[in-house]
């Protein structure tokens, strides 16, 4: 039976020890918005510059206008060299990421089709598919603008883009980092105050007294769940002052954040109990946290992980609050919008509390 005073004070204890430690206060409220910060401003995904090389073997006026035109666009910053080998040898070398190779027939075929060839510089996969993408759109907006044979229509397609007008990348990541930072927080730091108290010996004392193991580990958690929900308050903060993250469906992604925080808390008291000493937590912890946060689709798309993999995703509750955050914040999304995801995640958490409290306890009775 759970006894309110004992419970209370307990928690007291908690904070007043967390509030000694000026290292583990900064670590739970200074650490989580530098993280984001710095996070947010380093992970820009956006191209903004296509180091880009031209061997232009036609010496043209049109080959000149095409040079002057991808160079007028702003994203490629044009030079030219003389031959193919002087091209792969600069893209080898990393002083370019694209190379032109314009050809010495390119002027003949205008009427009918523009031939040119782009080498792009393969061992970034992103930059390079966002290069391609870029230099695609330019060949089609020329393209667009050129007079059709008569009789027939010219298609112009115009897109729009919802939610993200702008495509910055931070609206994206901030989001994801929030899920992130949080998972390592609350669950690394409740293991390490766990494992402080066998390490000193307090924990002995407190198992000895008429205490239930469900009051000391409640006691015990609440304190960094009240830290995580204050931590994601000051990141979505931060989010809004330095990068424009809207804030928006504050009490759905609340909800969410304290289910989350519930999976979180969880995994730490099971690290606790495996771990003697503070740093074999941390390790233990992090021998989780880096597959749960690359599995989580933060960094990389979900469905373009190999197929074997995925199903193990479906047991990550970073995945379904990153997921959550970016539905509630980017796309206004409601409950009812989320309730796959938040169903998943109260089912998680329910699960890992339960596996947690039976070893915790378990393993205080011996």
């Amino acid at each position: 039976m759970i006894s309110g005073l004992t419970l209370a004070a307990l928690i007291k204890k908690e904070f007043l020890q967390v509030f000694r430690d000026k290292r583990m206060l900064a670590v739970m409220l200074v650490v989580p918005v530098v993280q984001v910060t710095i996070f947010g401003y380093a992970a820009n995904l956006e191209l903004t510059r296509v180091d880009t090389v031209v061997v232009d073997d036609n010496h043209t006026r049109a080959s000149h206008e095409l040079v002057t035109a991808l160079s007028a666009e702003g994203t490629f910053r044009v030079r030219y060299v003389e031959t193919v080998r002087d091209a792969e040898n600069a893209l080898r070398d990393g002083d370019a990421t694209a190379a032109l190779m314009i050809p010495h027939d390119y002027s003949r075929h205008l009427d009918t089709e523009e031939r040119v060839q782009m080498l792009l510089d393969g061992s970034d996969p992103s930059q390079a598919q966002a290069a391609l993408a870029a230099f695609d759109q330019f060949i089609a907006a020329r393209a667009s603008g050129r007079a059709s044979p008569a009789g027939v229509p010219t298609i112009v397609p115009e897109a729009r883009f919802l939610f993200n007008p702008g495509l910055k990348s931070r609206l994206f990541m901030v989001p994801g980092t929030a899920a992130a930072v949080l998972v390592v927080i609350t669950a690394i730091v409740t293991a390490m105050g766990l494992t402080r108290e066998r390490e000193v010996g307090t924990m002995e004392q407190l198992l000895v007294t008429p205490m239930s193991s469900a009051t000391l580990m409640i006691g015990k958690t609440i304190p960094y769940a009240l830290f995580g929900l204050l931590d994601e308050t000051l990141i979505l903060l931060g989010g809004n002052l330095l990068f424009d993250v809207p804030l928006r469906g504050l009490g759905v992604l609340f909800l969410a954040t304290t289910a989350y925080l519930i999976s979180t808390l969880a995994i730490g008291l099971f690290v606790a109990t495996i771990a003697r000493t503070q740093q074999q937590a941390i390790m233990a912890g992090f021998f989780f946290l880096i597959p749960a946060v690359l599995l989580s689709g933060f960094l990389t798309s979900i469905d373009s992980m190999p197929a074997w993999i995925q199903p193990l995703t479906w047991l990550n509750p970073v995945r379904y609050f990153v997921d959550i955050s970016r539905s509630v914040l980017l796309r206004h999304a409601t409950v009812t919008d989320v309730w796959g995801s938040m169903a998943a995640l109260v089912t998680l958490g329910t699960g890992l509390l339960v596996a947690a409290s039976w070893r915790f306890r378990s393993q205080n009775s011996k």
